[in-house]
Parts: C-alpha cells; sequence; structure tokens
C-alpha cells in the first residue's frame, strides 16, 4: 500500500519524538556525569583539560545509553543485522556528534575564554547538544538504521521506495 504525505510525516514525527526521548536520558547521563566530574575529580588545578575529561566521558556513556535506545525503541524496526558493524557506525557518528559539542566547550573555553561551569555547561550541553543532535539524527536516520540497510527482505516491513514512480511501501513489521 502507498502511504500518504500526512502519513510519512506523521512517522518522522514519531520517530523525532523516539529520538528525542532517547537524548533526553542521554543528556541526563552527559549532564550528571559531566558535572560530577567536574566539580569533584576534574576540579583541580593540577588538570588543566579538565573540563575537556569530563566532557569525554560523560559524552561516551551517554552514546552508550543512546545507542541502546535507538536500536531497542527509536530505530527498532531498521535494525541492522551485523550489530557489531551498526554498533561501529553508530559509534562513528556519535563521536563526530561528541567532537561538536566538544569544540563548542572548547571554543567557549579556550578562545572566548568563558571558564565558568555556567558557560561551560551552555557551550557543552546547550549549543554543542543542539548542534551534534541534528547531525547525529539525519546520520543515523539515513546512514546507520537506515531501512534498506537492515538486511531484511521489503516484505518483512522494511519500507521499499519505487525510483520510478517515487511510492513508498510497507508491509506488515515482523516479530522481534
Amino acid at each position: 500500500m502507498s502511504i500518504t504525505l500526512k502519513q510519512r510525516l506523521l512517522s518522522f514525527l514519531s520517530q523525532g519524538l523516539k529520538f528525542g526521548a532517547v537524548g533526553a536520558l542521554g543528556f541526563v547521563v552527559d549532564f550528571t556525569v559531566f558535572n560530577l566530574l567536574r566539580t569533584t575529580v576534574l576540579d583541580s588545578a593540577d588538570v588543566h583539560a579538565g573540563p575537556i575529561y569530563a566532557k569525554v566521558i560523560s559524552t561516551v556513556l551517554a552514546i552508550l545509553v543512546n545507542w541502546l535506545g535507538n536500536r531497542y525503541w527509536t530505530f527498532s524496526e531498521n535494525r541492522q543485522n551485523h550489530t557489531a558493524r551498526e554498533g561501529l557506525e553508530f559509534l562513528a557518528v556519535s563521536l563526530v556528534g561528541m567532537g561538536i559539542g566538544i569544540a563548542c566547550l572548547w571554543f567557549s573555553h579556550y578562545v572566548l575564554g568563558y571558564t565558568s561551569l555556567l558557560a561551560d555547561n551552555i557551550s557543552g550541553n546547550v549549543v554543542g547538544l543542539l548542534l551534534g543532535a541534528m547531525f547525529r539524527f539525519t546520520l543515523y536516520r539515513y546512514w546507520v538504521f537506515a531501512p534498506s540497510r537492515s538486511g531484511a527482505p521489503a516484505s518483512a516491513g522494511i519500507r521499499s521506495v519505487s525510483t520510478r514512480t517515487g511510492a513508498i511501501r510497507l508491509a506488515a513489521a515482523p516479530e522481534r
């Protein structure tokens, strides 16, 4: 059956909301770990790059939480059969997304000289997070969890696209 533009938009919105919910959980992990590290073990004057180390550690933990949530919920119908490859692709996209957040933090902290905890949180956990999230959602949706890459046949619930007509067809989703 062909789906309408409205159905595609609703599907996109649903996926976006799920991605946002998973991201919110990842944000809580990232924010909490970053601030715990930044105000405790990485607060010392001996640790000049403390904010960067804290951000790397907190983001890696958030990436793990996000992969599980996105794999088993947001993009569950498009999971790849090759879990290791999917995980590596997810990690690669997530690391670039982390790099975006770290670049924002680095620029604010070391170039602009905004070194307070509030400034570090705004640059790393607001600006960097938003830019990184847009990048990650796009690549997760169209590369890592792309329906055409799941390895399942179109009759098993994967969308098939006719390049001649532009029609999208859906089949009943398989039990997982």
